[in-house]
């Protein structure tokens, strides 16, 4: 679908346009939804499951060989240098309306994966140099003790490790400062754990057992007098915590949980069998968790989506793809390594990787020439 769909500068009927895809799709017929953008790191998400498949199906038959030329075609067909109007960065989005808009991806966050499929593109990649004009807007400190490349909502450290594995291999960033970006993930997921328990804002039934901040829903954009004190809420917000930004409003996304069992295992997954059962049924249905919780949220106040449930507060009625596919990916990356894996195979990304720098581990077996 995803190759044959139409692509061109048109402001409705297409899918995308230069081997990028929109934001979102309607799916009714595969087109643009209304006026959204057209989006790289969504385009990249989406590549970086066309290229398992690539690699996952491996076997000689007609289905699979077939699978592999649509994930090349699809692949190669993503120019990145039409996406970098002001190079070597990369741009955010794209209009037909208004062209590109006026950001591009800086400072670490979830891009680190555009980054390496520009870089390892076989037909348009962009210059080596896109890497390291990106990785100097990183911000480096600590937060709860622990030193980090800082940025508050865990997504952005989990959607690329989804795809890469990122354990012993670095690049020139992260050589200058002794770890690698797996072990950059684990600090910022012990800081949020180490955060929740200090409760600095003093939500309800933050702790050992109820944390995790991420990309989420949320109740209500609201503003609201609870014990005597303004509480401000979000619904969709980015919330987070870090040495960059604290953005907290209560809500918990287990999402936040769920993409960052690999990095630390014990906590992550401890608080989500303990929020199963507290819980319930009002957290957890037909296809996992819903999207996000929040005890401090008051009754008196109704909620703009989810409902509410005495003792337990606000839950969300909504399911994110999202953010449901990295609790699954990297839940599987936690038992076997799968994904991880597979791709470690992958003449695409281990091509990125070798043309940003990265070093070591098992990228110095992979025998792939940049």
């Amino acid at each position: 679908f995803f190759w044959q769909a139409p692509h061109g500068p048109a402001a409705s009927g297409m899918t995308g346009y230069q081997g990028f895809f929109y934001h979102f799709l309607d799916m009714s017929n595969g087109h643009r939804f209304k006026d959204v953008e057209l989006s790289t790191v969504d385009t990249s998400l989406l590549l970086a499951g066309v290229l398992f498949c690539q690699s996952y199906f491996d076997g000689a038959n007609p289905d699979e060989t077939s699978i592999r030329a649509y994930a090349d075609s699809l692949y190669q067909n993503a120019d990145w240098n039409w996406a970098s109007p002001r190079a070597p960065l990369i741009g955010m989005g794209w209009t037909p309306e208004q062209g590109f808009g006026t950001y591009d991806w800086r400072g670490y966050d979830e891009a680190m994966l555009v980054y390496i499929l520009a870089l390892g593109s076989p037909t348009h990649p962009i210059a080596p140099e896109g890497w390291n004009a990106w990785t100097s807007t990183y911000q480096w400190g600590s937060f709860h003790g622990l030193d980090q490349v800082g940025f508050a909502p865990l997504f952005g450290h989990q959607f690329s490790h989804i795809w890469i594995d990122f354990r012993g291999i670095q690049d020139e960033y992260m050589r200058g400062h002794g770890i690698d970006y797996f072990e950059n993930s684990r600090r910022a997921t012990l800081s949020q754990h180490d955060y929740a328990i200090e409760n600095p804002m003093g939500w309800q039934a933050y702790g050992d057992s109820l944390w995790g901040l991420s990309a989420s829903d949320g109740p209500s954009d609201s503003t609201l007098m609870i014990d005597g004190r303004p509480r401000q809420f979000f619904t969709y917000a980015a919330r987070g915590a870090a040495q960059t930004e604290v953005r907290d409003d209560g809500t918990i996304a287990p999402t936040a949980l769920g993409g960052s069992l690999p990095f630390a295992p014990s906590i992550t997954l401890a608080t989500l069998i303990s929020m199963r059962h507290r819980y319930g049924d009002a957290l957890f249905s037909t296809y996992g968790f819903f999207d996000a919780l929040n005890p401090s949220f008051p009754a008196s106040s109704p909620p703009a989506m989810g409902r509410m449930y005495p003792g337990l507060g606000w839950v969300d009625t909504d399911y994110l793809g999202i953010d449901q596919g990295p609790i699954i990916a990297m839940a599987e990356n936690y038992r076997t390594g799968l994904i991880w894996r597979y791709m470690r195979k992958n003449p695409n990304i281990i091509r990125g990787l070798q043309r940003a720098g990265f070093q070591g581990g098992w990228l110095t077996q992979a025998g792939v020439t940049p």
